[in-house]
């Protein structure tokens, strides 16, 4: 049986006429690495806020492991752990005299505190970088003394605002892997902040869509694959006759050859390919039939359908799948 660690019903901010997020309903279940998708502005900021009690809601509850953060905002703090997108730290200290004082903040004797600095020193692979003063570690090593700073305090949720900004592609990568390990081996539920499509995809088992405060859908990828592309939920590209850019009538006819088969809906021209949307997969007979028809086929790719094209779908003019 799945535990709800995270609820929120009909939860609303507003601020004066502005309405910074409007009727969110969500639930997340413990373990679960949860992605919050959308552009800067969406709402995604102030619910986190209201998760950890740091600004009240207009309207509608919120619970965090069984807490309300409006009436218990410590003892919400006491459970969640959160990244923002810049860390501070004291510079002059090192990175293990960081987590140290930050392990007797949370109650930890000085001998305990230490103990536990240097073990998360060595799950974040910082170990060479232990004695470094924290003033001269690059952008992606305090994001990693970050990670173990709130990690201390051995927390059921941790929340990541953005944490990958300004870190380059192979910290990225280890980063992220970090992030997927500890779900898995603590039973930490994550909550993942970010518009970086592909690093969400690469985490999250689901991700919620926001926009202009409204939480527009959530679920998996495939679920909401299916949800938009329903009707279609394959899609083909390939090459197009080489003269048929030159020849409408072997373009149409290109088409029309292709529009023929059973499966495929529509047919349409992108860039120098052709992109083939299918109800069912039709890969082998689109490519035996290309060339049965006498026309080259030089390349033949199946589609599936990301994190992208979802986003694309809603924000690029899918305000109407609400």
């Amino acid at each position: 049986m799945t535990e709800k660690i995270i609820e929120l019903n009909g939860l609303t901010k507003k601020y004066g006429d502005f309405t910074a997020v409007d009727q969110l309903n969500l639930s997340i279940e413990k373990g679960e690495v949860f992605g919050l998708l959308g552009p800067n502005g969406a709402g995604k900021s102030t619910t986190i806020l209201m998760l950890l009690g740091l600004t009240e809601p207009t309207e509608g509850t919120v619970k965090v492991c069984d807490i309300d953060p409006v009436s218990k905002p410590v003892e919400v703090k006491k459970k969640v752990g959160y990244l923002p997108e810049d860390v501070g730290f004291y510079e002059k200290y090192s990175g293990l005299e960081n987590l140290v004082f930050t392990g007797r903040l949370n109650g930890l004797s000085e001998s305990k505190a230490r103990e536990k600095a240097l073990q998360l020193i060595g799950r974040t692979g910082l170990e060479e970088h232990a004695y470094k003063k924290a003033g001269l570690y690059s952008r992606g090593m305090r994001q990693r003394l970050g990670l173990a700073d709130v990690l201390i305090k051995d927390p059921e949720v941790i929340i990541l605002d953005e944490p990958i900004l300004g870190i380059d592609p192979y910290g990225v990568r280890e980063f992220l892997d970090m992030i997927v390990k500890l779900s898995k081996e603590e039973k930490l539920t994550v909550i993942f902040s970010s518009h970086h499509l592909y690093q969400v995809q690469q985490v999250c088992n689901r991700v919620g869509l926001f926009v202009e405060g409204k939480l527009l859908a959530e679920g998996d990828i495939n679920t909401l694959s299916q949800k938009l592309f329903g009707n279609s939920p394959f899609a083909i590209e390939v090459s197009m006759p080489r003269d048929a850019e030159r020849n409408p009538d072997v373009l149409e006819r290109f088409k029309q050859t292709l529009l023929g088969l059973d499966g495929v809906l529509d047919v349409k021209k992108k860039d120098h390919k052709m992109f083939i949307e299918c109800s069912k997969d039709v890969t082998a007979d689109i490519s035996r039939t290309i060339i049965q028809s006498g026309f080259e086929l030089t390349y033949l790719n199946r589609k599936e359908y990301g994190l992208d094209d979802i986003y694309y779908r809603y924000f690029e003019g899918g305000k109407n799948h609400e």
